[in-house]
């Protein structure tokens, strides 16, 4: 864990009411920061903590006003963003995606700029490398492959934050994490939890793949590094735990904590790779599930000196707990 800030310097944290966003302030408000929360909806009184200031700004993507709430604010994380959609329902996703993750972002920044801001942290996706590896982890030095809108989306963003940091005097830095999980964690991760508890066989005896994971203490330890060390500014970061599992392995390791017996069976590769075939959705499962997707984050360990805190057990360890307690 890093030393305590002692610079009084405050953070906006947009998205602050989310997944990630709360957990993020909370440790901020731990370390000496400043924070204002720029959220959705103004919380209710008992959910307001000390050392926050909160700022209601409704929907990103209608162009919010951010004069106060960038008001004396050092650096601005932005968490905020449309994310990706399982079952899409608009007519142009992209479009939306685009307006959401771009327009708004870009909007913001240039607004940070007129405060004379001095770092904008983005928390983008490892999808702007694209969605599988094979064998080789992904860098910061591959070429992108954005392959649907969100990813698209989070890549333009990229782009234009870039530009504006050169031709001003804010830093930028983007962080890409791979799948976050934790207290509190939703999705895939939660329905994976789901379906051990409840002692559904599972079809990944003999999946080895490998997959990075990202415990959520891991990603704030990470964003607050670049919060504050010079040498972050306009770099690039994948972000993962480093050790990388198998779905299979995942499982195991998730009902081990439950203290419960993983049931696997193995899916004939031929039956899996007909089924892929026939529905574009079950051909999206299969990579997720039996794809590997590695991201290589020692860019992180070696330019910030980053050690993540949370090994991949303990960080199971801790969702798991969490998932077990909040029924």
């Amino acid at each position: 864990m890093m030393p305590a800030n002692n610079n009084n310097s405050r953070v906006l944290v947009t998205g602050a009411s989310g997944f990630v966003g709360q957990a993020l302030v909370s440790a901020l408000l731990q370390q000496g920061y400043d924070v204002s929360c720029g959220q959705r909806n103004s919380p209710q009184e008992k959910e307001k903590r000390p050392g926050c200031e909160y700022y209601t700004i409704g929907d990103f993507s209608e162009k919010p006003a951010w004069d106060k709430a960038l008001n004396e604010v050092d650096t601005v994380v932005h968490l905020a963003a449309r994310v990706h959609v399982m079952r899409e329902t608009v007519n142009d996703p992209l479009a939306v995606f685009r307006k959401a993750n771009v327009d708004a972002t870009l909007e913001l920044a240039r607004a940070a700029v007129k405060t004379r801001l001095r770092r904008f942290v983005y928390i983008s996706s490892i999808k702007v490398n694209g969605e599988q590896t094979d064998g080789v982890a992904f860098t910061e030095e591959d070429t992108v492959d954005p392959l649907d809108p969100y990813a698209r989306s989070k890549f333009e963003a990229e782009q234009g934050l870039m530009r504006i940091a050169r031709e001003s005097e804010m830093d930028v830095v983007i962080i890409r994490p791979v799948l976050v999980y934790g207290p509190g964690v939703k999705g895939n991760i939660l329905r994976l939890l789901q379906l051990i508890e409840k002692g559904i066989p599972l079809p990944f005896k003999g999946v080895n793949n490998q997959r990075s994971l990202l415990a959520l203490d891991n990603l704030t330890d990470l964003i607050i590094q670049c919060i504050r060390h010079p040498a972050a500014a306009n770099q690039i970061f994948l972000a993962a735990d480093g050790n990388d599992v198998s779905t299979e392995k995942l499982v195991e390791l998730c009902a081990k904590t439950m203290h419960r017996r993983p049931r696997l069976f193995a899916l004939p590769g031929p039956l899996l790779s007909t089924l892929a075939y026939l529905s574009p959705r079950v051909k999206k499962l299969e990579r997720r599930l039996y794809g590997s997707l590695q991201a290589d984050s020692s860019k992180a360990r070696t330019l910030l000196g980053w050690q993540p805190p949370r090994a991949v057990e303990q960080g199971l360890t801790e969702t798991v707990g969490w998932y077990l307690g909040r029924r």
